[in-house]
């Protein structure tokens, strides 16, 4: 009589689709993400009271409280992605797109401007961002698209990816916003190269790259104003990036303290687009040190994944997924210690914004579905 199967031999015999999702998923990344959303919580209790009071929010817990409802939707979102597979990923991104552009249109009609810029559709107290979606979807679209080339070489697939991409483009340009504009551009030209890029479509990109950073540069004021103040800045206003450097300044190599800042009280997008300063000043060096660390491992861990994939879809989309997540926390931190000029981009989990923290999920949502038994010695069926 054979003895009765342990519990342990019932869990490795378990194919159901949870077990599966456990053995294959990731743990380095999903762990990473938690990390960094974590420390938006903190930062967002850094930051968030005094900007609450500087705009005048009768509860100074106003942002600490959205912040929460933001993080635990985007752990939602995160978790409910990287349970596809990559058939399921192709197909949800091209809904997300669909839907997506179509916000992006209305929003030129009807949605309501912020900061001279038409970019957002108010949902009760509540304001979405569709371009945030657009971005990732068009990234894994593109993916699938151009490893089309490789079934059928005959097809446009080529042809069809660009202008997906010059149409989500140019509705970024009309909102306008530049900044996300350079990192989907990034994300995509990682993408096209990854699926094989000819080099008259490299020569192309760079052109035609050089042409309209020219014409944005001439036809719109505000581009003009960030250019020539970060290379003239004693003859321009350059308030919020001195209140950065400032801040940094003050944080040394351990920080001020918890709560102890006192440059976020004058900077204005403390909560948001400059809370690396904040960290630096409350936390100091240390502290951002890890940071940085987090990002660049996170990177490096999705570039070292999508390489060992073998689908041309699925290792072109993960690799230009993890760009822009990777591009996007470096732009923030380059700005924030002014190497760059002001792009009025978040810092990705970190700072604080609805639109981005979803955006952000969904980003690495669909990364870890595309590259799912790739960090894992148990590979199951996905690997």
């Amino acid at each position: 009589m054979s003895p009765a199967p342990t519990a342990l031999q019932f869990a490795r015999s378990d194919t159901s689709w949870l077990t599966e999702w456990r053995r294959t998923i990731d743990w380095g990344l999903m762990g990473g993400a938690f990390f960094l959303i974590g420390i938006g919580l903190l930062m967002s209790l850094a930051a968030g009271p005094t900007a609450a009071i500087r705009i005048g929010y009768d509860n100074e817990y106003y942002f600490i409280i959205r912040q929460a409802v933001f993080a635990a939707a985007a752990a939602v979102i995160l978790v409910a992605f990287s349970l596809l597979d990559q058939t399921w990923a192709r197909r949800a991104a091209a809904v997300i797109f669909l839907v997506s552009l179509a916000l992006m249109i209305w929003i030129l009609v009807f949605g309501y401007e912020a900061k001279g810029a038409q970019r957002w559709i108010r949902i009760g107290s509540f304001s979405l961002q569709p371009s945030e979606m657009v971005k990732p979807a068009l990234i894994v679209l593109s993916g699938w698209l151009l490893a089309q080339r490789e079934a059928y070489p005959s097809g446009p697939w080529a042809v069809i990816a660009f202008l997906f991409y010059a149409v989500t483009l140019g509705l970024l340009l009309l909102q306008p916003d530049v900044g996300q504009s350079v990192l989907l551009t990034a994300a995509f030209v990682i993408t096209f190269f990854i699926s094989g890029l000819p080099w008259r479509w490299a020569a192309a990109f760079a052109g035609g790259g050089a042409g309209l950073s020219g014409l944005l540069y001439a036809l719109l004021p505000h581009v003009r104003a960030r250019v020539n103040s970060f290379f003239n800045p004693t003859q321009y206003d350059t308030y919020q990036i001195d209140k950065a450097a400032e801040a940094i300044g003050r944080g040394g190599l351990f920080g001020v303290g918890p709560g102890e800042g006192l440059v976020k009280a004058s900077l204005p997008d403390a909560h948001t687009d400059f809370i690396f300063s904040v960290m630096v000043e409350e936390f100091g060096l240390v502290a951002a040190i890890v940071l940085l660390a987090a990002f660049s491992l996170m990177v490096l861990r999705g570039f070292r994944a999508a390489a060992r994939l073998e689908d041309g879809y699925a290792r072109a989309a993960a690799a230009g997924l993890f760009s822009l997540f990777g591009l996007q926390a470096a732009i923030n931190i380059a700005v924030n210690v002014a190497l760059i000029p002001p792009k009025g981009m978040t810092l990705p989990f970190v700072s604080y914004g609805g639109s981005s923290m979803i955006g952000t999920a969904l980003t690495l949502g669909l990364a870890l579905a595309l590259v799912r038994g790739q960090g894992t010695r148990t590979r199951g069926r996905y690997g």
